[in-house]
């Protein structure tokens, strides 16, 4: 009965948050981009203070990763992400081209449901506020259960300050009971105009069938592959560093490495070097056991968790300065946990004879899992990468960068960003970086530049006769151009009527 009383309060609490949302938003879709900044600088600038104190709340509250790393995407997230669309045109005219006398109006789209994940929770929580609010959207969340704490602190403090600078109440929401059923009710709702899920598997399947727009940033299955022309101690020092990133919860870290194989002795000592351990045959499959749960899940008691940590957990004695543990692996397949996401500083290890098998191995990870999301290439053969760039199925291919920093804008020049687009290759609609953009609709503005006359003089001065699939059809002059034109369609159509 407590269960079923849970179930019936989160379902009240999410009507009541997405009604709220959308009176909300009704006041919120009038304010101009500088009154829109103006709160969303006030929010950076409010959790930006409070970066570390979220980030040691975050580890300490699930597990996983290091506070320490967390702290720097909080920074990312806030004072970063700021900066970058501070200057945004994102609602009200947003172009305008006087010559062809056209302008894109942005429209916000009403409220969002977002769920964010418990790997990433206070910077996805605080980029999917301040994007929302940027666009002018409302935006209610749905905390993750093992970060709620975390998330309803996070958002607490945004929303105190949004309303303390002139955001209408209700425009920002959370859930604070928070279950399946009352998650679902909230994306169901039809003052819901888009959800906006990150790294919440779960509940993919009931956010599609809701029938509303999703943006997706799914599963990471991401390839770095090396190739014999790269500068390849740059290239292993940037896999490390990547993948050590709090302890590889991000979902562009590399997962695998795929070497040719005239350098692949090479790959291996400098791997060795950076603080790579090797497993042998026996440690890969004692290992293997632990990634998954029964159901196909993702084991959480070695998301987030030291490369020393994991090795303890099958017994297994390493050095303390152990970064990531190796396997080598052949064969790429759907009941092999190599070939999929690991959301620990575990890779799996691939030598292929050259640059095309290279390619076609990529291609098998990418298919198992990862469809549409990201991949890396260090090499400074330009064709090359130019090969990768034009066959993957990816939405971002990252070149001679740490994929968890390239892959979320730090160190490319992609749109700094929490939720990665898989487009409609991982079943979305965007494979962007999720940006502000992504939550206008663009009304498109057309002043009338010509005259139907104007169409139909034009079709009737190129010549006194059209001859269409081998039959002329004389255009006799009239006073009337317009009705020249409806002539010369009704032919048209007898034509393709008698086919």
């Amino acid at each position: 009965m407590e269960r079923i009383d849970q179930d019936l309060l989160s379902i009240q609490e999410a009507r009541i948050l997405v009604e709220s949302a959308r009176e909300a938003q009704k006041s919120l879709a009038a304010f101009p981009q500088e009154k829109l900044d103006k709160i969303v600088g006030a929010m950076a600038a409010e959790v930006l203070n409070c970066a570390r104190e979220l980030a040691v709340m975050s580890s300490e509250e699930t597990g996983f990763g290091k506070w320490q790393d967390k702290y720097l995407k909080n920074v990312f997230a806030s004072d970063y992400l700021f900066k970058k669309i501070r200057d945004m045109n994102v609602v009200g005219i947003i172009a305008e081209d006087k010559v062809n006398k056209t302008m894109d109006i942005g429209v916000p789209m009403g409220v969002i449901a977002a769920l964010p994940p418990s790997t990433n929770p206070v910077s996805t929580t605080v980029y999917k506020a301040l994007i929302a609010v940027k666009s002018g959207n409302s935006i209610v969340f749905s905390p993750h259960p093992r970060a709620q704490k975390t998330i309803s602190k996070t958002l607490e403090i945004l929303i105190r300050t949004a309303e303390a600078n002139g955001l209408p109440s209700g425009a920002i929401g959370y859930l604070r009971t928070v279950t399946v059923s009352g998650t679902v009710e909230m994306m169901n709702h039809k003052d819901t105009a888009l959800i906006l899920v990150t790294g919440v598997p779960k509940m993919v399947a009931a956010a599609y069938s809701s029938g509303k727009p999703v943006i997706y940033g799914g599963p990471g299955n991401g390839p770095a592959f090396i190739e014999r022309t790269a500068d390849i101690k740059q290239a292993v020092s940037d896999i490390i560093a990547s993948r050590t990133f709090d302890n590889g919860i991000i979902s562009a870290s590399e997962q695998s490495i795929v070497v040719e194989e005239c350098i692949a002795g090479e790959v291996r000592q400098e791997l060795r070097n950076n603080g790579a351990c090797f497993l042998s045959e026996g440690e890969s499959e004692e290992l293997s056991k632990l990634f998954l749960c029964p159901d196909g899940s993702i084991n959480p008691e070695i998301v987030g968790k030291s490369a020393v940590e994991i090795a303890e957990k099958i017994g297994m004695c390493v050095p303390e300065e152990t970064k990531v543990l190796i396997s080598e692996q052949k064969y790429v397949s759907d009941s092999n946990p190599y070939s999929k996401e690991k959301l620990c500083p575990v890779l799996a290890f691939y030598v292929e004879k050259d640059w095309l098998n290279a390619c076609e191995k990529c291609i098998e990870l990418l298919l198992n899992e990862g469809k549409g999301h990201t991949l890396v290439i260090h090499s400074r053969n330009v064709t090359v990468i130019r090969e990768f760039a034009l066959k993957k199925p990816v939405s971002r291919l990252l070149v001679n960068t740490p994929a968890t920093l390239g892959g979320i804008g730090a160190t490319t020049n992609l749109f700094p960003a929490m939720t990665l687009g898989c487009g409609t290759a991982g079943g979305g609609f965007t494979s962007d970086n999720v940006s502000p953009m992504n939550l206008i609709n663009i009304r498109k503005v057309g002043y009338g530049v010509r005259a139907l006359e104007d169409i139909a003089r034009g079709a009737i001065e190129r010549e006194n006769s059209e001859t269409i699939s081998g039959h002329c059809f004389p255009v006799k002059s009239s006073r009337d151009p317009s009705q020249d034109l409806k002539a010369l369609l009704e032919k048209l159509l007898e034509q393709l009527a008698a086919r």
